[in-house]
């Protein structure tokens, strides 16, 4: 097994101008708030941590997988998040063995990486005592969450041509019965998804599958715009988790023009999914990111 590096011990925080400019979050509330919402901007919210563990041969050149190395990797991403000692501890903090926990890989676009979702069942498995059967594949309609009594959610990192980002919120649109009802005003209705019966709270765990990250939006992934990143981010707060995403898709999509170049639509369901539904924590000031391993350049 090749051993992944030790951590940075030192937290990374971006600052909020490097992210996106203006606020849309007075529009976004007006226009997106149903009655009985409670509007959640101003209440006083504590730091979200989110980590980022990197390893430079978790991808050889033909992108296969190193599945040694990748399952240290979550293991690691699993044991930051928790801040627990090791990966059995750190399952055990999240997952119960009586839990009927849905994994909710993305299936399009950009794929969740096959070796992400059977080592994260493996981790369940081996380390929080949950039984093989009880680890169900949980991506699709209403009812595949409904069963479950907790989530974790296994996007892969990418832009999307209808929600501008297509990691982390709206990695669950299946559960609304009605996407196209979300696609509209830029798709900043995302975050309502996270509060629907059957849905609401039951995610314990984010983990991007960053391996291999497409930048533009498609709807066809386009080569041009994917990179070997060899990446995971993890936290709970998926908000926090989309916005570090954002952050490396941004940069990257600015290394490759020169010059910035904004994703279109603008990804404005992040501001609402933090101001207008309570989910987490948008402003990246508000955010400590940790590494892990092999990440000198942060974000691309």
């Amino acid at each position: 097994m090749k051993p992944v590096p030790p951590p940075d011990q030192r937290p990374v925080c971006l600052t909020r101008r490097d992210f996106l400019k203006g606020s849309a979050a007075a529009t976004l509330a007006a226009s997106i708030a149903q009655p009985g919402l409670a509007r959640l901007a101003n209440a006083a919210q504590p730091k979200s941590a989110v980590t980022i563990v990197r390893h430079p041969t978790v991808l050889d050149t033909f992108r296969r997988v190193d599945t040694d190395t990748l399952e240290q990797m979550v293991d690691q991403a699993v044991i930051q998040v928790t801040g627990q000692r090791d990966a059995t501890a750190a399952w055990r903090q999240l997952f119960k063995p009586d839990d009927v926990v849905g994994l909710v890989p993305t299936p399009h676009l950009n794929p969740t990486h096959d070796e992400v979702v059977d080592l994260v069942k493996a981790g369940l498995i081996r380390n929080a005592g949950v039984a093989a059967a009880n680890v169900v594949m949980a991506q699709g309609g209403i009812r595949r969450p409904k069963r479950c009594t907790a989530l974790i959610a296994l996007p892969g990192l990418k832009a999307h041509w209808l929600t501008g980002v297509g990691t982390v919120l709206k990695n669950y649109i299946m559960y609304s019965g009605a996407p196209t009802r979300y696609h509209g005003a830029d798709s900043a209705k995302l975050g309502e998804i996270w509060r629907l019966e059957g849905v609401r709270g039951k995610t314990r765990l984010i983990l991007v599958d960053a391996l291999y990250p497409l930048c533009d939006k498609g709807p066809q992934p386009d080569p041009r715009y994917q990179w070997p990143y060899h990446g995971l981010i993890a936290g709970t707060d998926p908000v926090a988790v989309e916005a570090v995403g954002l952050k490396i898709i941004t940069a990257k999509r600015a290394q490759l023009r020169g010059e910035p170049w904004p994703l279109s639509p603008p990804p404005v369901c992040l501001e609402a999914a933090d101001t207008v539904y309570g989910l987490g924590n948008s402003d990246l000031a508000r955010i400590e990111i940790n590494t892990v391993g092999w990440a000198q350049d942060l974000l691309v």
